[in-house]
């Protein structure tokens, strides 16, 4: 593979399933997060627009860099070049579901 390699990030975000493609993933320095930066979306002189590939544009239009929830990853590709992005409908009863995890861990002492 030539040059700086392209990653497929699959992940959950509100019932939804996102298909993003970028150049830099990393582990964050915010605990429990995966830092996802420069963005990669199709060509814009295609003469057909696909809208969920806009869509997903419009979101990280004005994104530097993204902090997504590592419970949120369904899976990490590293591909040979980019492909459309996009925001599917999470399949309901599908067998892929995200982590379960309370907001309140850590916030309350341990008592003996």
């Amino acid at each position: 593979m030539a040059g700086e390699p392209i990653y497929r990030i699959t992940f959950f975000n509100q019932g939804q399933v996102y298909e993003i493609y970028a150049r830099h993933v990393f582990q964050s320095d915010l605990w429990g997060f995966l830092e996802v930066e420069e963005f990669i979306f199709g060509e814009r002189s295609q003469m057909i627009v696909d809208p969920a590939e806009e869509k997903l544009k419009n979101e990280f239009a004005e994104v530097k860099r993204s902090f997504i929830p590592i419970q949120s990853i369904v899976r990490i590709d590293e591909v040979e070049k980019e492909g459309a992005g996009k925001i599917l409908e999470a399949p309901a009863g599908g067998n892929v579901s995200s982590f379960p995890f309370s907001s309140m861990v850590g916030s309350r002492p341990i008592k003996d």
